[in-house]
């Protein structure tokens, strides 16, 4: 059993007539997609902001109606994979490089959804190394400050070169390890010149969607 896929397809269901969605990015965020475009193709009225180039052009291939972060005052559902989730409900994501642009999508939902396999699923979050946006403008400062704080920083390379984000900045993987302490973390990265976000996702969503290979598990966050 394909375990995002499953994950993916469920999460749309949440989706309703009229609404104005965030699509996440990644490998898992893409069978949700898949899924949107089939609600479109139905019939289905809605409108969605897309958190990354890739996302982007796989909505237009579908026909999904499109519109920026800028057009809107708020979205109805955003949904987004995650790297790692405690039972806390805090998440690391970034993994794939847009995690800008998905904080800014899921901070303007009314509800969000993180979708996932059960790999995703973790006691204690911290063992995915940690992404942080960074601007290019002196950022071998900004890894030294990392480093002197402690944080393990390794600047993302893909293909031999440094990895540019959609919004034209660096990306730092932060190799602190689990048990993360993370209000340690957060409060040595705020404030820091050059740190522009962080991947660390907390508290945010209203429910998460596991694939599993028994089927689909939907966990709701009772304090949301």
């Amino acid at each position: 059993m394909d375990q995002k896929r499953i994950a993916g397809e469920k999460a749309a269901e949440y989706i309703k007539d009229g609404m104005t969605v965030g699509l996440g990015t990644g490998s898992t965020a893409y069978y949700m997609v898949e899924a949107v475009g089939r609600l479109v193709k139905a019939g289905m009225d809605l409108r969605a902001v897309p958190t990354s180039k890739a996302t982007e052009a796989q909505a237009l291939g579908l026909g999904i109606p499109l519109v920026s972060i800028d057009e809107v005052e708020g979205l109805d559902l955003a949904i987004d994979g995650v790297d790692q989730i405690d039972p806390a409900f805090n998440a690391i994501k970034g993994g794939g490089g847009a995690l800008f642009r998905e904080k800014v999508v899921a901070s303007s939902a009314k509800e969000v959804i993180w979708i996932m396999d059960e790999s995703k699923l973790v006691d204690a979050i911290g063992s995915f190394p940690l992404p942080v946006e960074i601007l290019p403008y002196g950022y071998t400062h900004v890894l030294r400050q990392m480093e002197q704080a402690g944080l393990h920083p390794v600047l993302r390379v893909k293909d031999g070169k440094t990895f540019v984000t959609d919004n034209g900045n660096y990306i730092a993987d932060l190799h602190v390890g689990a048990p993360m302490d993370i209000a340690d973390v957060a409060s040595k990265l705020l404030g820091m010149v050059g740190v522009l976000e962080t991947g660390l996702f907390l508290n945010m969503c209203k429910r998460i969607i596991v694939g599993t290979d028994d089927g689909v598990k939907v966990i709701e966050n009772a304090g949301k």
